[in-house]
C-alpha cells in the first residue's frame, strides 16, 4: 500500500512520493505535503516551461524563476503557462 499524504495542491488525501525529490528542508516539505499525482504534473509542466520559455538551467535567474513557479504550482496558485503550447486533441 502506498503512503498517503494530504496534498497541498488538490486539498485531499492522495498517494505520496516514494522519497523526497530534493535534498534538505524543501525536499522534506514536498515529500510530506505533495502527492505523486501533483509532482508528476509539475515535472511535465516544468519541462514545458523550460522548452517554451527557452530557460537555461545554468542561469541562476532561470532556476529561481522555475523554483518560484514550482512553489505556486504545487500550492494550487496561479502559475506561469507555456504561451505557445496547444494541448493535443483527442481523436
Amino acid at each position: 500500500m502506498s503512503r498517503m499524504v494530504f496534498c497541498r495542491k488538490y486539498q485531499k488525501e492522495l498517494a505520496g512520493l516514494a522519497s523526497p525529490p530534493y535534498p534538505g528542508a524543501k525536499g522534506q516539505d514536498i515529500y510530506e505535503h505533495v502527492s505523486q499525482l501533483a509532482w508528476d504534473e509539475w515535472t511535465k509542466h516544468q519541462t514545458m516551461l523550460i522548452n517554451e520559455k527557452h530557460l537555461n538551467m545554468m542561469n541562476a535567474e532561470h532556476r529561481k524563476f522555475l523554483q518560484q513557479e514550482m512553489e505556486k504550482f504545487l500550492a494550487g496558485a496561479e502559475h506561469a503557462k507555456a504561451e505557445g503550447y496547444v494541448a493535443p486533441t483527442a481523436k
